[in-house]
């Protein structure tokens, strides 16, 4: 069977889908996948086979993979929810398809358009305590364990003496201003802080104290089962990859779909939340301290994290695939 991947060009839509890519590569498959050039690198050292369509850059439309598919011929095409073109040219050429979803079904208002034309099948990786009710009374689903996936690296920590902090915002809405009261907040505390600053480059942040380590990059799922605590921005790949550890949360949300996800984790107990408007260096030490000290945050998420390991694997999910395609 030949599958086709295809995402956005950036970490937080493509990472979620390279798990299962991987599964359905390692069944015996042949897989090729999609994307714009920014994300191949970690395609290619894994044989996923990534291409650029036409002209694309970050999305890509129905009319730039339509040559593609007439060429490639797959069996199935996996479009994740950011790409509902990828879905269009599928369903135009007849060839089967599944939306994969990146966490909780969004709002509206975000900038993306929603998944549910055409109608297909969800791959959907947020555990079903967490998505949105309606889209789990009316869509057609096939549950997925996320499994976080990032780019391997020396790790930037040691084995900490006290609580270990992973802060991050993401890399598409972390700014210096909040990155530093973020990171004058949680250097008060007795503990060790990581942080992962994203688009901004570590040098504009000034001189650190001893406590904290920043780098541009961290290798996220590496990191994250060391962690007590997880500060960040409420993406959905952060967000679902705290919770499979059974990590609590302070969110600090910026845009997309973050304010929604904040919503959903407090709600459910595994997660305090600072909407902008809050923002402070003391106020993040204090919602941190309450996410240290007071275990109904962390026993919280870790009921999530016991219903995601329960959910099917990418290789339980790889092995089903074909019957998509009959």
């Amino acid at each position: 069977m030949r599958v086709l991947f295809t995402s956005l060009a950036s970490a937080g839509h493509t990472y979620p889908l390279i798990p299962l890519a991987i599964a359905v590569r390692d069944a015996g498959h042949e897989v090729h996948f999609a994307t714009g050039e920014h994300v191949h690198a970690p395609l290619l050292r894994n044989g996923l086979r990534p291409f650029r369509p036409a002209d694309s850059f970050y999305e890509i439309y129905a009319e730039d993979l339509e040559p593609e598919l007439a060429l490639l011929r797959p069996d199935l095409v996996v479009h994740e929810w950011g790409q509902p073109g990828a879905a269009i040219a599928a369903q135009q050429a007849g060839i089967p398809g599944l939306w994969h979803g990146f966490g909780r079904l969004f709002p509206d208002g975000i900038g993306l358009r929603s998944p549910m034309s055409p109608a297909r099948p969800h791959l959907d990786i947020c555990p079903p305590s967490l998505q949105d009710k309606d889209f789990l009374a009316t869509a057609e689903r096939v549950e997925l364990r996320p499994v976080p996936y990032s780019e391997p690296s020396l790790p930037p920590w040691r084995p900490p003496s006290r609580p270990l902090i992973y802060l991050t915002l993401g890399t598409a809405f972390g700014t210096p201003e909040v990155l530093t009261t973020a990171i004058q907040g949680l250097a008060a505390l007795d503990a060790n802080v990581v942080v992962a600053t994203g688009r901004v480059r570590p040098e504009q942040l000034g001189s650190m104290p001893d406590n904290v380590t920043v780098q541009a990059w961290i290798p996220q799922a590496d990191l994250l089962p060391h962690v007590d605590a997880v500060v960040h921005h409420g993406g959905s790949g952060t967000t679902l990859g705290a919770l499979a550890v059974g990590a609590p949360q302070l969110l600090l949300p910026q845009g997309a779909d973050q304010f929604a996800n904040a919503e959903t984790l407090t709600s459910a107990g595994a997660a305090l939340c600072l909407p902008p408007g809050e923002l402070s260096a003391d106020a993040i030490a204090e919602h941190t301290r309450k996410l240290l000290r007071n275990t109904s945050h962390r026993d919280a998420a870790r009921e999530i994290a016991e219903e995601i390991a329960r959910m099917p694997s990418p290789d339980d999910v790889a092995r089903e695939l074909p019957r998509w395609v009959a």
